[in-house]
């Protein structure tokens, strides 16, 4: 047994691990307001699908000596889809459409990589078709973050970037990476290498955008922001009075 190539195994289990229940304080947060703000469901539906051809990937009569990806991985799809369907439940109707059919497209595409290599591809080139499909959608996972760092850009604000998910996101990416390159496996090291610098990025955004003095992952609250609206409104009311008073003045 090649031990680093083992230990880093296990490591990248408990790193992913901690990234697949890193979301569970926005799902608390998303079932107590009972909406889903403006958290995107995109990265859970492509996590999700990572995960489910991650496992197989790594099944023996797919890939030999890859046991440890295939554990990790069906937990966590077992895991995003749980996420999933509470982001469907709670969506507005427009954003309940656009998830629902990913989510079907995440399972089709899925089912259509499972058959076709148990029916149609035997060997090495079941593990070529296999492998190239998980390391896509690795990528397409690991990229999916994006349109909620063009948010951040666009808000300098990190409410809707959970610092947890990426610092994990970091992590896991690395430590897969690096499980990848020692087991000489492209499959595994290529797309987690993506996942490492993208994590990377995420991470010095955060820091960027952060509010000074704030704790990571410290939010404002629901209350704080219908305030401040409170408060610019009112303070738009205003000020047409405050005109009208004036001119009555001069009048006078």
């Amino acid at each position: 047994m090649d031990i680093p190539h083992f230990l880093f195994g296990v490591l990248g289990n408990a790193t992913a691990l901690f990234l697949f229940l890193s979301p569970m304080v926005t799902f608390k947060r998303i079932i107590r307001s009972k909406s889903t703000e403006q958290f995107s469901g995109i990265p859970y539906v492509m996590t999700m699908l990572n995960c489910l051809l991650s496992a197989w990937y790594g099944l023996p009569f797919v890939s030999p000596h890859n046991i440890l990806v295939s554990t990790i991985n069906g937990t966590g799809a077992v895991i995003e889809l749980i996420y999933v369907m509470v982001f469907i439940v709670y969506a507005g109707k427009k954003e309940k459409g656009k998830i629902g059919g990913l989510f079907a497209f995440a399972m089709g595409a899925f089912t259509a990589v499972a058959l076709v290599s148990v029916f149609a591809l035997e060997g090495k080139i079941r593990k070529l078709f296999c492998g190239l499909a998980a390391s896509v959608f690795s990528i397409i996972m690991y990229g999916s973050p994006l349109s909620i760092m063009r948010t951040v850009i666009k808000t300098k604000s990190v409410e809707y970037m959970p610092f947890l998910l990426s610092l994990f996101v970091f992590l896991c990416g690395t430590s897969w990476f690096i499980y990848g390159l020692l087991g000489r496996d492209p499959f595994v090291a290529v797309p987690n290498g993506f996942g490492c610098g993208l994590g990377a990025l995420q991470l010095i955004l955060y820091f960027i955008y952060r509010r000074p003095g704030a704790a990571p992952d410290e939010k404002p609250t629901n209350n704080d922001g219908l305030n401040m609206e409170m408060s610019l409104h009112k303070a738009q009311l205003d000020k047409p009075q405050a005109t009208a008073k004036v001119d009555r003045d001069d009048q006078v």
